[in-house]
Order: structure tokens, then C-alpha cells, then sequence
């Protein structure tokens, strides 16, 4: 297929959060042509070979969820929890082993996390294909949006991350491999229960992502620290692709010259960046907040 031209871009120097400056292309460009341990102690590392949720709301959703169970650690006192009680036995009757145990248990298995008297040890997270994600996210309505992270560390800003898509309505999540925090049982804590509704895929190369999503009719918006149209005076519709910059760099100079539009949130204070997971829910936000006016039209 002969590939799509694409304007020579101005030189970048990214920075840490979330300015904007504009790529020279237009919103009403012709479309696109599409391109043909074991069971004591269980580590949150990529080698593990099952995820450990903890804290009811979490434990919850993954009850009522596909995952497979296969461990459950639970105080009598939630055990007969009428919210878990039902769920628990059918769990049981698919195979998942019970303990009724103490909380001291429970505190040692989690590592003293904040376990609220349950944790759950499943098979690993399962990842979608990107090509699921896009088709599935298109499926789903006109106006799709991704989020793409370059390079998020922490897994509690990842989690949140996670959190505040699913809340918002969002279609999905990229996510790199190298170099940034995967789907793990903090990622799982932080997100309360999203990661069942909420579809996370994981690339190799996040700008090959990038190109498959703008040959699929996305627009890529990259979260930048200064310079450029701000947030609330771009135009956030049809097919978005949001990109979010690690919490010490920002985007990654190769990335930000792959979006077609770098945009960021005005800040009058002296605090000179946000938080990624901060930064994101407010992008998001935009993004409803545009929707509800031209609903309202």
C-alpha cells in the first residue's frame, strides 16, 4: 500500500507535563486508508504465574467477572458477607481453593497491604491484540478514545489511569512493554475492579501503535508541558488516540513527533507540572465535556 504522506514536523523538545504545540494538519483531512510462586507468597513481578487482587470492591468485580480463580483468602467475617457469600461458593464450585483464615493470614500473603479481609489469587492478566482493541473500540461507538501511555513507571498512576477511563466511558489503554509498568496486583488494587471492563494492550513499539491507530481514523493527541493550542480550545472528536507521558519525562521525542496534535492544560500556578494520572483525568474530562455541548446543540 503506498503510505500516507506526512508533513515534515518542526523540531521538539519534550518536557515533562502538558503543553500543547500544534502538528501542521488539518481536522478535515480526506480519511485514511486502512492498511492491509507458590500458593504463600505471590509476587507482583512480570515472571509471576498468577496476579494477586486484594480489597473487597477489587475482589468483588473479579468474582463476578471470567477470570480464573485460583485461590481465595477471606476472614469468616466476609466469608458470610452476603455481598460475597454466593460468589465465594460458586467460585468454589469451579475449582477455586477456599481458606478461611485471620487477617494476620491475609496481611502476610498481601505484604501488609490494605487487603479489607479478602485477596484472590487469579491467572495472569490477559492482554487484547491491538487489532482487537480497535475494532472492539469502533464497535462500540462513533467517537472512540484510547489512551496511550509512553513510558508510565508507577503502577499506582497506572492503575488510576485505568480507573478514570473506565469510569469515563473510554474504549481501552496501550500500553508499552519496555520501560513502563505492566498490569500487576498494585495496578489491579489502584484500578478497583476497571481492569474487568477495561481492555489493556501491550506493544512492542509504541510508535508502530500509533501509525496503526492514525491508519484506523484516529487522531493523535499527544499531553505536552508548554507552547501550543490549549486543551479547551481543540477540537476532541470522532476518533481519539490520547497519549500521556511518563511522570518524569514526558512524552518521548520520537512519540511526540508521531501525534498529530500536542496539546496541553493551562496552569496559572507555580507547581510547573501535574501528576500523569492528574493530567489524564483532566483530558478526559475535556473530552466528556465537549461531547455533553454538541449533544446539547
Amino acid at each position: 500500500m503506498k503510505p500516507r504522506p506526512r508533513k515534515k514536523q518542526e523540531s521538539f523538545s519534550p518536557k515533562n507535563s502538558y503543553g500543547d504545540q500544534k502538528i501542521p494538519r488539518k481536522r478535515d483531512d480526506a480519511p485514511r486508508l486502512k492498511p492491509q510462586k507458590s500458593d504463600d507468597m505471590v509476587s507482583e513481578t512480570e515472571e509471576s504465574h498468577q496476579d494477586l487482587i486484594y480489597g473487597c470492591y477489587p475482589v468483588l468485580e473479579v468474582l463476578k467477572g471470567d477470570r480464573t480463580l485460583n485461590r481465595i483468602y477471606v476472614t469468616g467475617k466476609i466469608a458470610h458477607d452476603r455481598r460475597f457469600e454466593d460468589l465465594i461458593q460458586e467460585a468454589k464450585s469451579n475449582g477455586a481453593v477456599i481458606d478461611i483464615v485471620d487477617s494476620k493470614r491475609i496481611s502476610q500473603v498481601t505484604n501488609f497491604a490494605n487487603h479489607q479481609g479478602i485477596a484472590v489469587t487469579v491467572a495472569p492478566y490477559e492482554y487484547v491484540e491491538l487489532e482487537q482493541l480497535i475494532s472492539q473500540a469502533k464497535a462500540q461507538t462513533q467517537n472512540p478514545l484510547i489512551i496511550i501511555a509512553d513510558g508510565i513507571s508507577d503502577p499506582h498512576n497506572l492503575g488510576a489511569i485505568i480507573r478514570t477511563g473506565e469510569a469515563l466511558g473510554m474504549q481501552g489503554l496501550i500500553i508499552p512493554q519496555r520501560r513502563a509498568a505492566g498490569v500487576n496486583s498494585t495496578v489491579m488494587k489502584v484500578a478497583a475492579g476497571a481492569l474487568e471492563h477495561f481492555p489493556v494492550t501491550r506493544v512492542i513499539n509504541l510508535n508502530q501503535a500509533i501509525s496503526q491507530l492514525q491508519e484506523a481514523g484516529f487522531w493523535i493527541y499527544g499531553t505536552v508541558a508548554e507552547s501550543g493550542n490549549y486543551l479547551h480550545n481543540t477540537k476532541l472528536q470522532g476518533a481519539v488516540g490520547l497519549v500521556i507521558g511518563s511522570e518524569d519525562k514526558g512524552l518521548s521525542q520520537s512519540v511526540a513527533k508521531s501525534c498529530d496534535f500536542l496539546v496541553s492544560i493551562p496552569m496559572t500556578g507555580k507547581t510547573p507540572s501535574l501528576n500523569a494520572s492528574v493530567a489524564t483525568a483532566i483530558c478526559l474530562y475535556e473530552v466528556c465535556r465537549q461531547k455533553l455541548v454538541r449533544e446539547a446543540k
